[in-house]
């Protein structure tokens, strides 16, 4: 994305299914919506070739919105519609994680067994063209939308690839079903858990790769692994349940808005502990944003788990998707969020425990991370609780600082007994370990 976690098709808290909202004239003049009439009026009437009022409409309040901050966005009705596929965890597609950066759309990741994972698609893939046609300088959406289709329908893309000429890339649609838990358990009864997204079937999942472990595990479990790296977000309701899962009682985040209403406490209940006694590890990276950052505060503050890694994305607030009466949604933001101590994530992010870098040859080669503060436009958090600056320099393996720009992990590392970072989570809980039955 460089790794930039925030312009991926999905990421972000997400706050779904809130009411909707007044006319678009509420709170506006009438010179202003005068304004906006006459400049349509001067494209309609005098634009190279034609533009319907709905396609003026829509670019409108896209730019509107993308203007608050880099997490703002009108949808359309279809990409309302997309968004809801997403976060219920299936959708038609090729399987990979996109972002845009410059206008140029980049390949994250592709996800295993999908068809972008089987052609060879590659991390930092560059995404020039869809079926012949330039995508470079489209807004995240469209290109989500283009790539994304029936199943059995064909897209070829043309790939640009550093140190090779671009080439195309057919690839055939499928269904692509988005299992956001992936577990093993790891020698001497360590259980490894990695979130990739929080969707609705995320906490379910959870709990079944627990259960499962502990089994395998004769019972019970020496230690655990909690890794959230390459977690772009997802929806609040499932961070807040998956940090849950490993809290008996306590304050999980807050949300603090412009609007009174917005201010809430989420709190784990009772007894919620699944491995209660269980030395724990959280694993965070550059790309772990939003409800991952949300779930590693909550445990760090907790003092549940030991975080170790790199410091993370940095996105502390919070989009309402907002629908517009089958006219499409607004994804605003309207809320900061802080964790249980108190700290804002905005533009800081999560600091861990413990710095563990990525070694050279387990980095996805020509990237940079870049974090919510590079971003412009990124809201700043500001009064006693705003935290302080996120440091310039980014960590080494061994727990310094190198001065350099932070490099973000192969995922094909990620979970492999090749992963050092991993390595270092099970080594840290070899030295803690104690009685967990």
């Amino acid at each position: 994305m460089n790794i930039p976690a925030v312009v991926r098709a999905l990421s972000g808290a997400l706050v779904l299914g809130m009411g909707g909202c007044s006319s678009l004239a509420a709170g506006s003049s009438a010179g202003d919506l005068g304004l906006v009439q006459d400049a349509m009026r001067q494209v309609e009437s005098s634009y190279v070739v034609p533009v319907g009022p709905d396609k003026l409409v829509s670019g409108a309040l896209k730019g509107m919105l993308s203007k608050l901050d880099p997490h703002s966005d009108y949808m359309t009705e279809t990409e309302y519609r997309e968004l809801m596929a997403t976060t219920s965890g299936q959708f038609g597609g090729i399987g990979i994680e996109v972002s845009v950066e410059e206008g140029v759309p980049q390949v994250v990741s592709a996800i295993e067994g999908t068809p972008a994972g089987a052609a060879g698609i590659e991390p930092g893939d560059r995404i020039v063209k869809a079926d012949g046609v330039a995508i470079v300088g489209m807004d995240i959406g469209e290109v989500v939308r283009r790539l994304r289709g029936p199943p059995g329908s064909r897209v070829v893309l043309t790939i640009a690839r550093t140190n090779r000429a671009p080439f195309d890339v057919p690839l055939t649609r499928a269904i692509i079903r988005v299992q956001s838990v992936k577990s093993m358990l790891k020698p001497g009864r360590i259980g490894y858990v990695r979130i990739s997204t929080f969707d609705e079937t995320t906490p379910t999942e959870l709990r079944r790769a627990i259960a499962r472990m502990r089994q395998q595990a004769g019972g019970a479990f020496a230690g655990f692994v909690l890794d959230l790296r390459n977690d772009a977000g997802g929806l609040l309701d499932a961070a807040v349940d998956v940090a849950s899962e490993f809290l008996d009682s306590g304050t999980v985040v807050t949300t603090r808005g412009r609007d009174s209403s917005e201010n809430r406490i989420y709190d784990a209940p009772p007894n919620g502990d699944l491995i209660r006694g269980t030395p724990m590890v959280v694993l965070v990276n550059g790309a772990s944003a939003s409800a991952a950052e949300i779930v590693a505060g909550a445990l760090q503050d907790d003092r549940r788990a030991t975080v170790l890694g790199t410091h993370s994305f940095g996105k502390g607030s919070v989009q309402s998707i907002i629908p517009l009466d089958g006219r499409g949604a607004l994804r605003l933001t309207t809320a900061l969020y802080y964790t249980p101590s108190g700290q804002s994530i905005q533009g800081h992010g999560i600091t861990p425990d413990q710095i563990v870098g990525v070694p050279k040859e387990q980095q996805v080669a020509n990237a940079v991370v870049t974090y919510e503060s590079d971003l412009f436009g990124s809201l700043k958090a500001t009064g006693a609780l705003a935290p302080r600056a996120r440091p310039s320099t980014s960590p080494n393996a061994a727990g310094g600082v190198t001065g350099e720009a932070d490099h973000p992990i192969n995922p094909k590392v990620i979970g492999t007994p090749q992963d050092a970072q991993l390595n270092a989570a099970v080594a840290w809980l070899g030295s803690h370990r104690t009685a967990a039955r």
